[in-house]
C-alpha cells in the first residue's frame, strides 16, 4: 500500500521558498562541507610535511634516503629509490610529497591543493584564492617558485618549518571562513 501524501500550503504570512534559491544554498552548503573535508586533510599533510622537514632537509634535492653504503640524494629521475630505502630527509616539496603518501601521490588534487595553499602563504595571500584550480601551467610556476625559495642560498631548515606551519594556519583561516560562510546559509 502507498502513503497518502498531503500537501499544505506555507502559514498566511510566510513566503514559499523560492526552489532554485533554495537548490543553490543546498549546493554551496555541499561545496562548503567538501572544502572544509579537504581543508583538513591538507592540515594534516601540512603537520606530516612539517615533521619530515624537521628530521631532515635538503636542497637540491627531493629527498634524501638512507642506502647501505650511504645517504643519497633522491632527485625526480630516482624517485624509485623512496619506495625502497628509508627517508632521511625532504625538500619543502618533496616534504609535502611524502606526507601525502609519497611520489605516487605527487599529481592528486591532495597534494596540488596544499602546495597551492603554500605557495599563497609564502606570498602572504591570506584570502580565499578566487581560481581553486589554477591552470597546469600556474600550477608549475607555483611548484618551481617553491622549490627555488627552499633551495635558496641562505635559507634555512627552520623557515621551511616556519612556512609549513604559516601553510597550517591559513588553512585554518580558510577553514573558520568557511563555517562563518556556511552559517550564514542556515536556513532561518
Amino acid at each position: 500500500m502507498g502513503s497518502l501524501v498531503t500537501w499544505s500550503r506555507p502559514p498566511v504570512g510566510q513566503a514559499r521558498p523560492d526552489p532554485r534559491s533554495e537548490r543553490r544554498r543546498l549546493d554551496r552548503c555541499d561545496t562548503l562541507s567538501s572544502r572544509l573535508a579537504e581543508l583538513h586533510a591538507i592540515r594534516a599533510v601540512l603537520s606530516e610535511a612539517a615533521e619530515v622537514v624537521s628530521h631532515g632537509w635538503v636542497q637540491g634535492a627531493w629527498f634524501t634516503v638512507a642506502t647501505p653504503v650511504r645517504q643519497v640524494a633522491v632527485t625526480v629521475y630516482d624517485l624509485r629509490m623512496v619506495r625502497d630505502h628509508p627517508v632521511t630527509g625532504a625538500c619543502l616539496v618533496g616534504s609535502v610529497v611524502y606526507a601525502a603518501g609519497g611520489p605516487e601521490m605527487a599529481r592528486t588534487q591532495l597534494v596540488q591543493r596544499t602546495l597551492d595553499l603554500t605557495w599563497h602563504a609564502l606570498h602572504e595571500d591570506v584570502d580565499p584564492p578566487a581560481v581553486a584550480c589554477p591552470s597546469p601551467q600556474v600550477r608549475t610556476m607555483r611548484l618551481l617558485d617553491l622549490t627555488h625559495w627552499n633551495d635558496a642560498r641562505g635559507r634555512t631548515q627552520a623557515e621551511v618549518v616556519d612556512l609549513l606551519e604559516s601553510t597550517e594556519h591559513l588553512a585554518d583561516l580558510h577553514t573558520r571562513a568557511c563555517h562563518a560562510e556556511r552559517q550564514s546559509l542556515a536556513p532561518a
